[in-house]
């Protein structure tokens, strides 16, 4: 599986930002006021974010795995020298 680059951004983002800070306004906000089934719908939300993480990682494995690791490209730049 691969993702396009605006994909696997937004779904970094929600993974590694937004995901974690709903996790946390529900567990902070939740026992202020009394929500029902605080933990498990916390848990809940905390896995969601695991399986979006899990499945960015599988498609940054697969990009990197179609990539040719062994050359190094060169490019000159306009005085002649090498830039990598």
């Amino acid at each position: 599986m691969k993702l396009s680059n605006r994909t696997y951004d937004w779904l970094k983002w929600a993974s590694m930002i937004a995901i974690p800070a709903v996790e946390a306004f529900w567990l902070t906000v939740g026992k202020v006021w009394g929500f029902p089934h605080l933990t498990e719908i916390g848990t809940t939300i905390a896995a969601v974010g695991v399986l979006i993480g899990a499945l960015i990682g599988v498609s940054s494995k697969n990009y990197w795995d179609d990539q040719d690791d062994d050359t190094i490209d060169v490019h000159p730049d306009d005085e002649g020298e090498a830039e990598g």
